[in-house]
C-alpha cells in the first residue's frame, strides 16, 4: 500500500480561493466596523436557530464530559478503595484510559467524520455515550466480587473499558462539531460563533468541576437513593444532547460525502499536505498547540503556586484555574461583539505576547493571592485572543471536503499538546523551581508569537 505524493489541484485551488476571499472579507469587515449593524456579533448567531440548537447540544455534552470524571472518581471512592493496597492509583488509571483514545484516534476519527453525516456523528456519539454511562450500574452489579487480571476487581476493569469507549466516541464528536459549524453559520459570523463556543467551553469546565459533586448528590436524592441517580444525571445529559442534535439541519449533501472515497491513510496524508501548503491554517494550528501546551501545565503549576502563596492552601489551586477561565470567558465575549474590526493575525500576536507577559507576572506573584489571581485572569484573557480568532481562521480557510481531515489532525495535535507537557511540567518544576519554569514557558510563547507573526508578514498576511 502506497500513499500518493501528488498534489491535489482541487484542494490547492480551494486553498488559494479561500485565502483570497478571506483577505477580501477581512478588509470589508474593517471598512464596516464603524457602521456595525444591530444584527452583528452575538445577536446575529443567536438569531440563527440551527446554531442555537448546536450550541444547546454542546452545553449538555460539555457538561456531561466534565461531570463524567467526577462520577468516576466518586464510584472509585465508594467501591474500590482497596485497590490502593497494591500500589495502584485508580484515579490516574481512569485519566489514562480517558487520554489514550485522544492520542490514538484523533486523526483517524477526523477522516471518518469527513465521510459520514456530521449530524449523524454528533447525535449518535452522544446517544452512545449516554447508553454507556447508564450501563455502568449493571456492569458493576454483574462483575461484583469477581477479580480480573493482575488482581484488579472486574468492576474496576469495566470502568476502565467504559472510560476508554466514552473517550473514543468523544474523538469523533469533537471534529464533527468543528466541521459542522461553518455549514450552519455564515463566514462573517464565525468569529462571534467561536467566541460563544469558547465561553461555553470554559464555563462548563468551571461549572462542571465546581458543582459536579452537588449535582450527582442531588440526582441520587431525586431517585430515592437507588444508587443510579448519578449515572442517570450524566447519561441523561448525553442523551439530551444527542436527541437535540437529531433535529439539526446542516444542509450537507450525500454528494459532498461521496467525494471522499480514497484510502483512509491517503485522507490523513491529504490533511497533512493541506496544512503544509496553507500557511494561514498551519500557523493558526501552531499557535493553538503552543497555547494548549501552556494550559496543560497550569493544573500542576497552580498547585505549586498555591503552596508558595502565604494565604493559600494547596487544595485551593482551583481558584487560580477558575480565574483563568473567567478571563477567557470575558474576553471571548468581547470578541464576539467587537472582534471583527481587527485582523486575526493582529489579535493572535497581541494574545501570545500578553500570555508571555502574564506568565512573567505570575512568576513574581508568589507573595500575594490577589496578584496571582489577577495574573491568571490576564493569562486566560490573552489566551482567548489566540483561541477564538485562530479557530475561526482554521474553519474559514479550510474547504468543506478537507474539514474532517484537518480537524481530526487538529484534535490529535491538541490532545498531545495537552498530555505531554502535563507529564513534563512537574519534573521541570522539581529540578528548576517554579519561577524558572514559568519564565521558560513565557520565553517559548514569546518566541512562538514572534515567529508566527514573522512568517505571516513574510507571506503578506495582514
Amino acid at each position: 500500500m502506497q500513499i500518493s505524493e501528488k498534489s491535489d489541484p482541487k484542494a490547492d485551488s480551494s486553498s488559494e480561493k479561500s485565502s483570497t476571499d478571506d483577505q477580501i472579507e477581512d478588509n470589508s469587515m474593517k471598512q464596516k466596523s464603524s457602521t456595525s449593524t444591530p444584527n452583528s456579533g452575538f445577536v446575529a448567531v443567536l438569531q440563527n436557530p440551527r446554531f442555537v440548537l448546536l450550541w444547546c447540544g454542546q452545553i449538555f455534552s460539555q457538561l456531561a464530559d466534565k461531570v463524567y470524571l467526577v462520577l468516576m472518581i466518586a464510584i472509585i471512592a465508594n467501591r474500590f478503595q482497596d485497590i490502593d493496597r497494591i500500589n495502584f492509583d485508580p484515579d490516574s488509571a481512569i485519566m489514562i484510559a480517558f487520554t489514550i483514545p485522544a492520542v490514538l484516534f484523533g486523526s483517524l476519527a477526523g477522516v471518518y467524520v469527513n465521510r459520514w453525516s456530521k449530524k449523524g456523528v454528533l447525535a449518535i456519539t452522544n446517544l452512545l455515550r449516554g447508553l454507556l454511562v447508564l450501563a455502568i450500574p449493571w456492569l458493576l452489579w454483574l462483575s461484583s466480587g469477581q477479580n480480573s487480571f493482575f488482581g484488579l476487581p472486574l468492576g474496576f476493569v469495566m470502568l476502565l473499558l467504559v472510560s476508554f469507549l466514552v473517550s473514543t466516541l468523544t474523538q469523533f464528536f469533537a471534529p464533527a462539531e468543528q466541521a459542522v459549524l461553518p455549514l450552519i453559520v455564515k463566514r462573517s459570523n464565525l468569529l462571534p460563533a467561536n467566541s460563544l463556543y469558547t465561553t461555553t467551553m470554559m464555563a462548563s469546565l468551571i461549572v462542571g468541576f465546581a458543582i459536579g459533586e452537588p449535582i450527582l448528590a442531588a440526582a441520587d436524592a431525586l431517585v430515592n437513593h437507588s444508587h443510579i441517580g448519578k449515572e442517570l444525571a450524566v447519561g441523561g445529559s448525553y442523551a439530551i444532547a444527542g436527541t437535540m442534535l437529531l433535529f439539526l439541519k446542516t444542509s450537507e449533501t450525500k454528494e459532498q460525502r461521496k467525494q471522499n472515497q480514497s484510502h483512509v491513510l491517503q485522507d490523513i496524508w491529504d490533511g497533512v499536505r493541506y496544512l503544509n501548503n496553507n500557511h494561514r491554517v498551519r500557523n493558526a494550528l501552531i499557535q493553538l498547540i503552543i497555547l494548549f501546551c501552556v494550559f496543560a501545565t497550569l493544573p500542576v503549576l497552580a498547585v505549586r503556586l498555591s503552596e508558595a502563596i502565604p494565604d493559600m492552601k494547596p487544595e485551593q489551586f482551583g481558584r487560580l484555574i477558575a480565574a483563568g477561565g473567567v478571563g477567557i470567558g470575558c474576553v471571548a465575549g468581547l470578541l464576539g461583539n467587537s472582534g471583527q474590526r481587527f485582523s486575526h493575525a493582529q489579535l493572535s500576536l497581541v494574545g501570545l505576547l500578553g500570555v508571555a507577559a502574564s506568565l512573567v507576572g505570575l512568576s513574581f506573584s508568589t507573595s500575594e493571592q490577589w496578584l496571582a489571581l489577577l495574573m491568571t485572569a490576564f493569562l486566560g484573557g490573552f489566551a482567548a485572543l489566540v483561541i477564538v480568532p485562530m479557530q475561526t481562521t482554521i474553519q474559514a480557510e479550510t474547504p468543506p471536503d478537507m474539514r474532517g481531515k484537518v480537524f481530526g489532525l487538529q484534535n490529535n495535535a491538541v490532545n498531545i499538546a495537552l498530555s505531554l507537557p502535563l507529564a513534563l511540567a512537574g519534573r521541570a518544576e522539581t529540578f528548576l523551581g517554579l519561577r524558572p519554569t514559568l519564565l521558560g514557558l513565557a520565553a517559548i510563547v514569546f518566541a512562538g508569537g514572534i515567529l508566527t507573526w514573522y512568517i505571516s508578514r513574510s507571506r503578506g498576511v495582514n
